[in-house]
């Protein structure tokens, strides 16, 4: 794992490479199989935490045993740092999406950070900011959007952070099964599969298990509108 990933995260913005070093000394690393907890919803929380790698999603659980993602997050992100800023109970279920590696810190070593380091408070706070964006966004989407622009607006996202160029077109390994991809649109799979079918007979994606390459950037971008 190249540690410059980790350090790329919001937390270690501002500081010296010496000081940077040390805070990353000091966090913890846990390694996580495919579909292992992390922490789940309603759980106390005390931590935050930079992915290394693999990926992690986010995802809530209604009481009919629905769920929903919130979202998938990959190497360098953070997550777990509203529990800074309001302790209180997780709001939502952290797991691994594929085999990963996350690196933890405690809220008291954070806070005398911060303390020291008043600075990253502000870019912590930045990325809370375009977290929250990102999630009116997505709300709006659910009330504007149909489901095959949802579906066009998620490969887009996840190829922005995951994607691969290649000879054919931008492949997106993004590790999700076909409940998975459902769930982080808010819709069913069959709908969602759907979406998926016509893009491929259009020639805009071309399906490959757990990744996609998408063919027509443009035409997707447009659908996405």
């Amino acid at each position: 794992m190249d540690d410059d990933v980790v350090l790329s995260a919001p937390l270690f913005a501002t500081m010296e490479r010496e000081e940077t070093a040390r805070l990353f000394e000091s966090m913890t690393q846990i390694e996580l199989a495919r579909g292992e907890v992390l922490f789940r919803e309603g759980e106390p929380g005390d931590r935050l935490y930079v992915i290394g790698e693999g990926k992690i999603k986010l995802g809530r659980r209604s009481n009919d045993g629905r769920e929903n993602l919130l979202s998938i997050l990959g190497p360098g992100e953070m997550f777990g740092e509203l529990s800074l800023f309001d302790p209180g109970p997780r709001t939502a279920t952290a797991s691994a999406v594929s085999e990963a590696v996350v690196h933890e810190l405690g809220h008291q070593q954070l806070v005398a950070w911060i303390e020291t380091h008043p600075g990253v408070a502000t870019h912590m706070l930045n990325a809370l900011a375009r977290r929250l964006r990102r999630t009116n966004e997505t709300l709006a989407d659910l009330v504007f959007s149909d489901v095959p622009g949802r579906v066009a607006k998620a490969l887009l996202d996840l190829s922005h952070r995951f994607g691969e160029t290649t000879d054919e077109g931008l492949r997106v390994a993004h590790d999700l099964t076909q409940e998975e991809l459902a769930q982080l649109v808010g819709a069913s799979r069959e709908t969602v599969n759907k979406a998926l079918a016509d893009f491929a007979a259009r020639g805009w994606v071309r399906r490959e298990g757990r990744a996609v390459v998408l063919l027509d950037l443009e035409r997707l971008e447009r659908r996405a509108r």
